[in-house]
């Protein structure tokens, strides 16, 4: 159960009311709404990650999924592992975010996976991380995927702290925002 109740709709002004009058009905966007004009900023960043970036989406899943594993966030790890699955991502790729496995994934899968657990467990990545991944992904899409790892870190840790409930049911359809190849 959530540590405070959601907010209501009703009491919603300005950018909070259009964000949350936009946002599908999912628990962490009633929660964020309290936030008031920082929740209409989140939704245009967190939007921004999910469809205008260059980095190709499976490896995005791939890394917000390795972080909300590595976090704890059950919520994080729902909604990103419906994503996924909508967005025809394989299994095996949901499978190594949740054990940390990659020996079935390709080496720059296995680089994103080193590169999100280096940057969660110690901050900074180090050169034998980063060095691989800005050769294959180059300075733009490396620094999407430090982004993404960041934000959902944010997330995380958001959800976690105001205990964000779980979707009841079946979880809205939201790789529709995702850019697909």
């Amino acid at each position: 159960m959530a540590r405070i109740d959601y907010a209501d709709p009703s009491t919603l002004e300005g950018l909070s009311a259009k964000a949350f009058e936009n946002a599908p009905p999912i628990n962490i966007f009633k929660m964020l709404a309290h936030t008031g004009p920082l929740f209409g900023r989140f939704m245009q960043f967190g939007g921004g990650i999910l469809s205008e970036t260059e980095i190709d989406p499976e490896l995005r899943e791939l890394a917000i999924l390795r972080v909300g594993h590595l976090s704890g966030a059950a919520y994080e790890v729902q909604q990103h592992e419906t994503i996924s699955r909508q967005m025809k991502m394989r299994e095996e790729l949901i499978s190594a975010a949740r054990t940390g496995d990659t020996k079935d994934l390709t080496e720059i899968e296995a680089q994103v996976m080193a590169f999100t657990d280096d940057i969660l467990k110690n901050v900074k990545a180090s050169d034998a991380t980063f060095n691989p991944l800005l050769e294959k992904l180059g300075p733009r899409q490396l620094q999407e995927l430090t982004i993404t790892v960041g934000f959902y870190m944010l997330v995380s840790r958001y959800l976690e702290t105001f205990e964000v409930d779980l979707e009841d049911g079946e979880v809205p359809d939201l790789a529709k925002v995702t850019r697909t190849k």
